[in-house]
Order: structure tokens, then sequence, then C-alpha cells
């Protein structure tokens, strides 16, 4: 959510005490002016067991989709900015299990195995690492942007340089698209594009859809859909990283989405729907 529209999501996802709220409120502004960002927005609070972390991400330019810088903070005052995590980063977060503990400098310890040897003598050995927690969320809120991170169609559009860029055009989904999951779209740059027919490809605008829609996650009911505020607000939510919540004005530009949650992906999934 932008720094200006906080209040509109606070609404839908509580989770700050009204002095946090004004913090964040003026130390967004701050940030944005400070790293000399065209735009800011509140990511979300990720739950830890001595301490929560605070979630800002920002562009700098145009481009909204890859040039995207996360901060964190721990008082809703200061901010520091994390390091885009590596493909191992993000591997050897995942064997990291449990809560947060809320300190940036904490190690975690585990063991993982190895070959070791040459030719007819390789054997396997355990090896134990030390993973630092600031490396562990930088990953845990790549792969929740991988996964959750949602913009409704047409919110954004592809020029033909590639760059993604807030489509100025935008006037809101309609009623009657807001209640199709197909309209909505993972945020994120597609890994694995999905191959599409050509009859689906006739049916397209190629600016407004190069992302991945909803539709077709796994498994099948992994997102909650409904309607707040009177039936004025349409409300998607994640199952697979609960905390996730998304939400989306129609016939307005307004959106957003934002994370509320201990961190750890909701593995129980595919035996609860």
């Amino acid at each position: 959510m932008d720094a200006e529209s906080l209040n509109l999501s606070l609404e839908l996802v509580p989770g700050l005490s009204p002095e946090q709220s004004a913090a964040l409120r003026t130390s967004l502004l701050l940030l944005q002016r400070d790293m000399r960002l065209s735009r800011v927005f509140f990511w979300g609070k990720i739950l830890g067991v001595r301490g929560d972390y605070y979630i800002a991400q920002g562009t700098d330019g145009g481009e909204q989709l890859r040039s995207r810088r996360t901060f964190y903070s721990l008082n809703c005052l200061d901010w520091c900015l994390l390091t885009p995590p590596t493909d191992d980063v993000i591997g050897e977060a995942q064997l990291i299990k449990g809560r947060f503990i809320g300190d940036p400098a904490h190690e975690y310890e585990h063991t993982v195995r190895r070959k070791a040897g040459e030719g007819s003598a390789v054997y396997e050995e355990e090896v134990m690492k030390h993973f630092k927690e600031e490396s562990r969320l930088v990953a845990t809120i790549a792969m929740i942007d991988r996964e959750a991170a949602v913009a409704p169609r047409g919110a954004f559009i592809k020029n033909p340089l590639g760059q993604v860029n807030i489509n100025s055009s935008f006037r809101g989904l309609t009623v009657s698209e807001a209640k199709r999951l197909s309209s909505f779209f993972h945020f994120t740059p597609t890994l694995i594009p999905k191959k599409k027919s050509l009859l689906e490809k006739a049916d397209q605008d190629p600016a407004i859809d190069f992302l991945d829609s909803l539709e077709h996650d796994v498994p099948k009911g992994c997102w909650s859909l409904h309607w707040e505020q009177g039936s004025s607000v349409v409300v998607l939510r994640s199952l697979l990283w609960l905390g996730m919540t998304f939400y989306h004005v129609p016939l307005t530009p307004q959106h957003g989405y934002l994370y509320v949650g201990n961190g750890e992906r909701n593995i129980d999934l595919p035996f609860m729907i």
C-alpha cells in the first residue's frame, strides 16, 4: 500500500497501534525523500518472538516490478535496506523452521549433507552451517512476493522496452470482473510462463496480460475471495501465506496488499482444502 493510503489498508488488516500507524505515515514519507524514491508503500509486518519486523518497499523510477527495493524497521522509525537474495539464500532459508526471533543478528544453526571425497571413495558428511536471521528475512519476503503479491488486471502496463509501469488509464475492475480470480495476477516476474493456446492469446492484450493469473494456482482453493465494507471492497486472502491480504475497490484505481504474519508458509494447506 502506498504511504498515502495507509489508513485504508489498516482498516482491512489491523495489527498496528495508532502510535505505530502515525510513526509509519511520517517515516515512510521521510524514507521516500531520503532515498529519492518515486514511490514507497508499506509491505507489512513479520511477527517475531522478541520483536517484529516492519517492512516497506519502494521504487526509484517508473519500473515497478524489477526495481523494487526492500527495507525493514524494528521501531517504525529507522529503516535499513535489505540486499536482494540469491537463489541459494532462498533455498537455504527454506531449511529454517520455526518463528522469527526478532533480532537481525541472530544466527540459526542447521545441518546440511554434502558429498565429500573423490571417485569410489565418495561419501556423505554432515556439516553445521550458520544462517543469519536478516538473510532469512529478505528470503522470506522474496518468497511471499513470488507466491502471494497480487495486482488487478490492467493496473500495470508493459511497454515495448519490457518495463512495467503504473497504468495511468486504469479505472478499476468492474464488479463482475472483481468476482473472478482470473481478473487478478501474481505481481512478480514470471518464472515459468504458462503455455497458452492461440485461442487464449487471441483474447489477451500483451501489454496487460503479461503476468500469471491466480485462477491457475495449485492447489485449487488456495485463495479466499470475499467482499467487505458493505460489498464495496473485494478482498483476497492467501491460504498459503496466512496473513497476506489483497484489496481492491471496484471502479476505482485503489488496490494494494499487506502481509501480517509469522513468515512461515502453510505447508498443511493441501490437507485443509
